[in-house]
C-alpha cells in the first residue's frame, strides 16, 4: 500500500510526530511512503524511508494527485493548516477532488489519519 504524506509548514512537526507515534504500522513491508519535498525530508530525518516528490508549491501536490489517479497511491494524509492562506490552494483542492473522484481515503488532520491507520492495523 502506498500512502502519501503531506503537510503545510505549520503542521509538518505534527505530521512527523504522528509518523513516529505510528512507526510500527508505517514501517511494515507492505507500506510505502511518498511525500512532497520538504515533508519527505523531515520524515527521512525521523528515520522513515520515503520517496520524495517536488515541494508542494512546485508541483508535488499535483504529482501525488497523478499517482492517486493512476491507482498507485491508496491513501493520503494531508495535514492542512486551516489558519493560514496558501498560494497553491488550487493544487491542494485538485488533490482533494482527485481523492474524492477515485474514492481514495484522505485525512486532513491527525484524528482522521489515526482512524485510517487503526483500520490498517486491524487488517493484519
Amino acid at each position: 500500500m502506498e500512502i502519501a504524506v503531506i503537510a503545510h509548514d505549520g503542521k509538518k512537526a505534527d505530521l512527523v510526530q504522528f509518523l513516529i507515534k505510528n512507526k510500527a504500522i508505517l514501517q511494515r513491508e507492505n507500506i510505502n511512503l511518498i511525500a512532497t519535498g520538504t515533508t519527505g525530508g523531515q520524515a527521512e530525518q525521523a528515520g522513515f524511508r520515503v520517496t520524495r516528490m517536488l515541494s508542494g508549491p512546485l508541483g508535488g501536490d499535483a504529482q501525488i494527485a497523478g499517482r492517486v489517479a493512476e491507482g498507485k497511491t491508496q491513501m493520503v494524509f494531508f495535514f492542512k493548516d486551516p489558519l493560514s492562506s496558501h498560494p497553491h490552494e488550487a493544487d491542494i483542492n485538485m488533490l482533494i477532488r482527485v481523492c474524492d473522484v477515485h474514492n481514495v481515503p484522505l485525512a486532513t488532520n491527525e484524528a482522521t489519519a489515526q482512524l485510517l491507520l487503526n483500520a490498517i492495523a486491524l487488517q493484519s
